[in-house]
């Protein structure tokens, strides 16, 4: 029987998260009830720009502290963070091979408001792996779940003092004329640059 592993909702996450949905065959657990932690991919994303990385990050509204559970999280829109990345993705994509193929089905996501970050999330990483073109099988927990196998709880896994080490198949990446291959970006880069065969490279 399958194990079923229990993971983060990530902001356009990185490919090593996608390397791990793959060993379980996309049949996981979502996480909704933990409580919002900082400094992690849940509202940040890393993408490739001129000068190296680049993070791309989802303002939260004020009271989004450590206690409150990742399901409320609520967007702020205090500043116009959708128009400025979706600048940051055209600026930085607009000469990838696939940029235009994903162009008008990724645009509509800076443009309309949503309330809830784990709303947003959910729906960007549908429309990955729609692109990617998996099957999957995601469920959602209904409480916070502590008696978790900790080989199989990713909830913390992703943090910028804890990457899963996963070795991946470099690809070619915009600005590789000035910058050395960026391991692990977002998903985001792999598939401007790789379109349709993205999924072989995790």
């Amino acid at each position: 029987m399958q194990k079923t592993a229990i993971f983060p909702l990530f902001y356009l996450p990185p490919i090593n998260y996608f390397t791990l949905l793959k060993a379980y065959d996309y049949n996981i657990l979502l996480e909704k009830f933990e409580h919002f932690p900082k400094q992690t991919y849940r509202n940040r994303a890393t993408i490739a720009s001129p000068n190296g990385s680049l993070d791309l990050t989802v303002p939260v509204a004020k009271g989004s502290k450590i206690h409150t559970p990742f399901k409320d999280v609520k967007i702020s829109y205090d500043v116009k963070w959708q128009r400025l990345q979706w600048l940051s993705l055209q600026a930085c994509y607009r000469s990838s091979a696939y940029f235009e193929f994903y162009e008008d089905s990724l645009a509509p996501f800076y443009e309309k408001r949503y309330t809830f970050l784990f709303d947003y999330n959910q729906e960007l990483l549908n429309w990955v792996l729609k692109h990617l073109k998996v099957d999957h099988h995601f469920t959602f927990t209904n409480t916070y779940q502590q008696d978790v196998d900790a080989a199989d709880d990713y909830r913390m896994a992703f943090t910028k003092k804890n990457v899963p080490q996963i070795e991946g198949k470099p690809y070619f990446q915009v600005f590789s004329d000035r910058n050395e291959f960026i391991s692990n970006l977002s998903i985001v880069d792999l598939l401007f640059n790789q379109g349709p065969q993205a999924k072989l490279y995790f």
